[in-house]
């Protein structure tokens, strides 16, 4: 019996995966139908199946999806008010007609301003300004098109709102994930200015009028390496004498950044009072620093990821306050919530799921031995999950491109499900926190069903699959080297 209900679990999640694959099901109803089917194949009864499986499985990514409304209405208020344009505009003036400075300048601000952006509207609205700066200095339709879609997957690794989606369904807490996440954005930078290198080299530009951009660049990837370094040991303070230094160190880098952050509030509070922002044409330079001022407060201060938004919210409030703004903010917070929801409606699909598969959270008498779904695939995953740490870098590396195509390890198909059924057969949290982050950058960057990466090719007039082909062998390879870090760090 046990046989034939697993082979009836692999079929749906084959027959599913498919038809997501082929586009003739939308993840939206694919998610909710798999975990209404594993539910009722894992011999969980039709009742419970409606109040648990649909009903807490709807609210279980609750603080994930709140987080993300807070995270949007940061983001509306960013291109409301002008403040993403601007700082894009200034960052190209400073680059001057260089291409690779040009290139990387603008790898750089997308990676900053996706940090805490989100959603098909602020990537359509960074797309339409950073394109035409970087054409006109001669950078390739299909080097444009990487050179963003690297900028933004990389700003989503340090995206603290995307984090909290592994509080919720791994239980890790924060300081668990930043160091691996750290390092990730770390080597996926230096993959990315190698990228932008090779890629100027075959649209036939001159690298000897590069060099020194180029070497400039690699020793501001090590110089983020080294901070990345910083908060790995920093995470190990008080294992040996070099980490009691190091925590010593954090309470005066805490306390500047905590003063730094202090001193500019009060600045643009200042600015706000005295009406000079109104006389302004642009934003002004404080009103920059909103979209890191959460990840700064959650990197630094451990606040709780709905707070710092509310915190970024207020500051951009004050930074870019003007006659009307308020105005602006609620309809930022009304159009945030709006243009979340698809991610929103996602997560309910990803909840059920969860559920589905792990149970609900709260203790059932009836489940006395456990939740049928959760007993019936751990003995199985058991014989083929990794055991080792060279197994994992193996099977992942190998299985890496599965997160294309609504893969099973697309996070936005049935990633977070695969990755429940993996941490009920043994693997640790964290190891499997490492995996989604890392072939994420295959997702993130080179998935052609990704809505961004449609937009993007229609909009430089390139085939969606050569952007794939493309850029694959860097996020493969940053997949490979992540698979390899997350196994040292957590197996």
């Amino acid at each position: 019996m046990e046989t034939l209900q697993l082979v009836g679990l692999l079929t749906v999640f084959l027959v599913l995966a498919a038809l997501m694959f082929l586009r003739k099901l939308p993840a939206l109803v694919a998610l909710p139908l798999l975990a209404f089917l594993v539910a009722l194949i894992g011999g969980v009864r039709f009742d419970h199946i409606v109040e648990y499986v649909f009903g807490h499985g709807a609210i279980k990514l609750h603080q994930a999806y709140t987080v993300a409304m807070f995270g949007s209405a940061l983001s509306v208020m960013m291109q409301k008010t002008g403040v993403a344009e601007s700082f894009i505009k200034k960052g190209a003036e400073l680059g001057g007609d260089n291409p690779w400075i040009i290139a990387a300048l603008m790898f750089a601000l997308i990676t900053m301003l996706f940090s805490t952006l989100g959603g098909l509207g602020a990537i359509i609205m960074v797309a339409t300004i950073v394109l035409p700066i970087m054409s006109s200095v001669g950078v390739g339709s299909l080097t444009a098109a990487g050179v963003f879609l690297l900028g933004l997957s990389i700003g989503g690794t340090l995206n603290v709102g995307n984090w909290a989606v592994y509080v919720d369904v791994m239980g890790l807490t924060v300081s668990e994930i930043r160091p691996f996440a750290l390092t990730m954005f770390g080597v996926a930078t230096l993959a990315a200015l190698l990228y932008i290198t090779i890629q100027l080299y075959r649209d036939g530009h001159d690298l000897k009028l590069t060099r020194i951009a180029v070497w400039g660049g690699a020793l501001a990837a090590l110089a983020g390496a080294a901070v990345v370094g910083y908060f790995h040991l920093l995470d190990d303070a008080g294992k040996n004498a070099v980490g009691d230094g190091l925590a010593a160190a954090s309470v005066g880098v805490t306390w500047a950044v905590g003063a730094g952050l202090g001193a500019l509030f009060l600045y643009a509070l200042y600015r706000a009072v005295r009406g000079l922002n109104d006389k302004a044409a642009e934003p002004h330079w404080t009103s920059y620093l909103s979209p890191v001022t959460p990840l700064f407060l959650i990197l630094f201060f451990d606040v709780h990821f709905i707070a710092a938004f509310v915190v970024g919210l207020v500051y951009a409030f004050v930074a870019t306050h003007k006659r009307g703004s308020f105005n602006v903010l609620v309809q930022s917070i009304f159009e945030g919530g709006a243009a979340v929801m698809p991610a929103v409606v996602m997560m309910f699909g990803i909840g059920m799921l969860l559920v589905a598969i792990m149970g609900p959270s709260i203790p059932l008498a009836e489940y006395a031995g456990g939740w049928p779904t959760l007993e019936l695939v751990k003995p199985a995953l058991r014989s083929v999950a990794p055991t080792t740490a060279i197994s994992y870098v193996l099977v992942f590396s190998l299985a890496a491109p599965l997160a294309l195509y609504r893969g099973p390890l697309n996070v936005w198909g049935m990633g977070y499900g695969l990755a429940a059924a993996l941490i009920a057969s043994g693997l640790e949290a964290g190891a499997v926190m490492g995996l989604l982050l890392a072939v994420g950058q295959i997702q993130g960057v080179s998935d052609p069903t990704n809505t961004h990466n449609v937009w993007l090719a229609n909009e430089l007039r390139v085939d969606v699959q050569k952007i794939l082909w493309n850029t694959i062998p860097y996020t493969w390879a940053v997949a490979v080297i992540g698979l390899a870090i997350a196994a040292l760090m957590f197996i």
